[in-house]
């Protein structure tokens, strides 16, 4: 392997066909359940942020619709069925490998508990949440909200 500047940027090459090599950034779907004028949270029993308050989220597989991977990682975590409501928007940051697509969703289903990959779910007020762990959280409750300033 080589590296060569593709379009500003050095990228791994190889040397006898001089094929290019993209590093893909991963997709993760993050969901805003609210229910009652509370929202839904779960308590992470894996890293990152293990042990802290977080919205139900996790990754898309490899030829998962997006929409489908979000309701499945609220019932994963949850043990809660959703329906989405409306897209919250596309997060991501320079150098980051994760981009985040952010859904509000409803509750439909289920009884509200923690599941393998977290500790304890929990229902929270919208206006008072446990401290928000990831980059991106302040902003998806912001555009949860309708908030524009």
């Amino acid at each position: 392997m080589d590296e060569r500047n593709v379009a500003g940027t050095m990228r791994p090459s190889c040397d006898s066909c001089g094929a290019v090599v993209f590093f893909d950034p991963k997709l993760a779907a993050v969901v805003v359940v609210s229910h009652e004028e509370k929202i839904l949270m779960v308590k992470r029993d894996i890293e990152p942020m293990m042990g802290r308050w977080s919205f139900p989220s996790g990754y898309v597989d490899r030829g998962e619709v997006v929409e489908e991977a979000a309701v499945r990682e609220v019932r994963e975590e949850t043990n809660v069925e959703v329906e989405l409501d409306r897209l919250l928007g596309v997060y991501s940051s320079r150098g980051a490998p994760v981009v985040l697509v952010a859904f509000a969703a409803s509750v439909q289903g289920g009884v509200a508990e923690a599941g393998d990959e977290t500790r304890a779910v929990g229902w929270f007020p919208a206006d008072e949440l446990p401290p928000l762990p990831f980059p991106h959280d302040d902003a998806i409750m912001r555009d949860w909200r309708g908030d524009t300033g």
